[in-house]
C-alpha cells in the first residue's frame, strides 16, 4: 500500500468511534438541551396518540357549547363554535410538527446538493448558485414563504413546499461554506490522488464532515419553519378549515380576545413552547457536536 493509499485508507482510531457517544454524552449532560427535547418530545406524543385517545371530534360544532371556558367536560374550553380546544390542539400539533419537519427536509434535501457541488467543484457552477442563492437570500424568508404559497394555492402541502423552498439558500449557503473549508483537507488531497470519482469523495469524506452544522442548522430552522406554517395558516395560505391547525385557531381567536381569551392562549403557549424547545435543542447540538468542545 502506498503512503497516499494509507492517508485515504487510515482505520478508524479509538478517539474517531469514542466521538458519538462523547458528543450523546455531552448533549445528555446539556440541561437546556434535555429540556428543548422534552418539550418536542411531549407534543410529539400528543400528535401521535391523538388519534387513538376518546377525544371529541376536532371538527364537531355544538351550538350548546359556544365559547365555553375551560371546565371538567372541555378542560381547555371551546372555540367560537363549541367545538372542544383539546381535541383541535392535539390534532393541530400533526399539522404544525408536520409542517416544520417536512418543510425543513425539503430544504435540506435541496439545498445540500447544491451546496455541496457549489463548494466542490466551484468555477462558473459555483458562481451561477451563488448568485441564484444570494438573490433568495435578499428577499425576507416569510415574504418569500408568502408569495409562494399564494402563488401554489392555500393548503397545508403548499405551505411546506414554499418554507422548504424559502428556507432552502440558508442550506445551500452553510455547505458551500463548510465544504470549502473541507475541500483543502490533505485526505481529500489523497482521495483525488488514488483516482476516487468525484462522487465517492464528496459522498465518503466530504458530506459525514460537514453534517455536524448541517444538523444544528435544521434543529433551529424547524423552530423558524413551525413558526412560519402557523403565519401562512393564520393568514388563510396553509391548513384549511375546518382542519385543525395552531395557526388558524389563532386566526379565529383574534375576534373573540376579550370573550373568550382561552382561545388565543392555547395554542400561542404551544407555539411558544416548541419554539423554545426546537430552539433549546438546536443549541444543545451545536455545544455538543462542536469538536473544540472538551
Amino acid at each position: 500500500m502506498t503512503a497516499i493509499d494509507q492517508v485515504v485508507a487510515t482505520p478508524i482510531t479509538s478517539t474517531e468511534q469514542r466521538a458519538p457517544s462523547r458528543a450523546w454524552r455531552k448533549l445528555k449532560a446539556n440541561k437546556g438541551a434535555l429540556v428543548g427535547l422534552t418539550i418536542i418530545a411531549f407534543f410529539a406524543i400528543l400528535a401521535i396518540i391523538a388519534p387513538l385517545l376518546p377525544l371529541p371530534d376536532p371538527n364537531a360544532t355544538s351550538w350548546s357549547t359556544i365559547r365555553k371556558a375551560p371546565s371538567a367536560a372541555h378542560w381547555l374550553g371551546t372555540d367560537d363554535i363549541g367545538r372542544d380546544i383539546l381535541s383541535r390542539m392535539m390534532w393541530g400539533a400533526q399539522a404544525s410538527l408536520m409542517a416544520g419537519v417536512f418543510s425543513v427536509a425539503i430544504a435540506v434535501l435541496i439545498g445540500v446538493p447544491f451546496g455541496l457541488i457549489s463548494g466542490y467543484f466551484g468555477g462558473w457552477i459555483d458562481m451561477i448558485i451563488s448568485r441564484i442563492t444570494e438573490a433568495f437570500l435578499a428577499m425576507p424568508f416569510l415574504i418569500t414563504a408568502i408569495a409562494l404559497a399564494a402563488f401554489l394555492g392555500p393548503s397545508l402541502s403548499n405551505a411546506m413546499i414554499a418554507i422548504g423552498l424559502s428556507a432552502m439558500p440558508i442550506f445551500v449557503r452553510l455547505t458551500r461554506g463548510q465544504v470549502l473549508a473541507v475541500k483543502t483537507e490533505e485526505y481529500i488531497e489523497g482521495a483525488r490522488s488514488i483516482g476516487l470519482r468525484h462522487f465517492s469523495i464528496i459522498t465518503r469524506y466530504i458530506l459525514p464532515n460537514v453534517f455536524a452544522p448541517i444538523l444544528v442548522q435544521a434543529t433551529l430552522t424547524i423552530a423558524t419553519a413551525i413558526i412560519a406554517e402557523a403565519s401562512l395558516s393564520f393568514l388563510g395560505l396553509g391548513q384549511q378549515p375546518p382542519a385543525p391547525s395552531w395557526g388558524s385557531m389563532l386566526n379565529v381567536a383574534k375576534n373573540f380576545l376579550s370573550q373568550a381569551p382561552w382561545m388565543a392562549m392555547w395554542p400561542g403557549i404551544a407555539i411558544f413552547l416548541v419554539v423554545i424547545g426546537f430552539n433549546l435543542l438546536g443549541d444543545g447540538l451545536r455545544d455538543a457536536l462542536d469538536p473544540r468542545e472538551a
